[in-house]
């Protein structure tokens, strides 16, 4: 794969490419919708709701983690995870903008 040359493009521009990145599966979409649904879970609980095998689930988990958007607090032996608040309003702003940003067609290609 070759080199995406990120060092041409802004700061905001690589900031949204990997906010996108990090819910660029369908997996982590759908642990983020249960987690808004749920407002918190046991990661645990998503493997009988997603249908994945445990190691896949951690895996989203960590993606989701390091991104910022999900946050973990240990229960027992057992990881109870939830929406971050302060990134989750990040990325609304951000990606919120982007898609507010087109104004609608004027005559556009045609």
């Amino acid at each position: 794969m070759g080199l995406t040359k990120s060092e041409i493009f802004t700061d905001k521009q690589n900031k949204l490419a990997s906010m996108m990145k990090a819910l660029a599966h369908p997996a982590r979409i759908a642990i983020i919708q249960h987690l808004l649904k749920a407002n918190a879970c046991i990661n645990g609980d998503l493997v009988e709701v997603l249908g994945l095998a445990q190691p896949t689930i951690s895996q989203h988990l960590k993606e989701l983690k390091t991104a910022g958007l999900i946050q973990g607090t240990i229960e027992g032996t057992s990881v109870c995870y939830c929406i971050e608040p302060k990134t989750w309003a990040t990325y609304q702003k951000e990606i919120g903008a982007l898609f507010a940003a087109y104004k609608g067609p004027d005559n556009c290609c045609g």
